[in-house]
């Protein structure tokens, strides 16, 4: 016969008490986030693709950085001065940057459609449930690709690549190729050989095209 639950005091747990939570961000902080809230809720997804130019230098005139012709599709960026570009990279539509703390993306790199790069998250162990957040830097070169969430602090080397739907908790080596939840190292990547300013077309994996003079070098591969 099992014996019947501990009662009162004996046995008892402390439960989760959210009304003891105290924000401490400062209201100038708030502030800057509702003007970029009315910004971007009535107008990013209305801006066609072609157009990714106004949302690059909206994400500017909030404090983004963000490097020479890169792209930006119908993505939710929650804080654009913690967002850092490199030049020619792209972030997908309907992709999500929720950057607490500063997302760092390298040159020549591509955040895929329906990604989520989440820097925050909660001690859970706190009866407060208080939400922290730890920065994520994704390198050069590197390709995140559809649906790929990356939890915070989490460092994605130059050259990776992470397949689709792939759940990354721990770093990831450069010039790798990365699948699965939870995310793994499959094999290494290498480039081919291109000749040094041959026009050529690139197509991001979000279908946003860009036409540049590229100088891609062949990286050592990881074994």
């Amino acid at each position: 016969m099992s014996s019947a639950p501990a009662t009162g005091s004996e046995g008892a747990r402390s439960g989760v008490k959210l009304s003891s939570y105290k924000d401490p961000r400062p209201m100038s902080y708030l502030f800057r986030r509702l003007l970029w809230a009315c910004v971007q809720v009535p107008f990013w997804l209305r801006v066609p693709r072609v157009l990714s130019p106004i949302r690059v230098a909206l994400l500017r005139m909030f404090g983004a950085q963000i490097g020479q012709r890169c792209l930006v599709g119908s993505a939710r960026i929650w804080i654009p001065w913690n967002l850092h570009m490199g030049e020619y990279s792209a972030i997908g539509d309907s992709a999500e940057i929720y950057n607490l703390a500063p997302v760092r993306i390298g040159s020549n790199s591509v955040i895929s459609q329906r990604s989520y790069i989440c820097t925050a998250t909660h001690d859970y162990t706190k009866p407060s449930f208080p939400i922290y957040s730890v920065p994520i830097t994704i390198g050069s070169s590197a390709w995140i690709a559809a649906g790929v969430f990356i939890a915070p602090g989490v460092n994605v080397g130059d050259g990776a690549v992470v397949g689709a739907l792939s759940v990354v908790t721990k770093d990831v080596l450069p010039w790798t190729v990365s699948v699965g939840n939870p995310c793994r190292v499959i094999k290494s990547r290498e480039i081919e050989d291109i000749k040094v300013a041959e026009l050529n077309t690139v197509v991001p994996a979000d279908g946003m095209e860009l036409a540049e003079e590229v100088d891609i070098n062949r990286r050592p591969a990881t074994r």
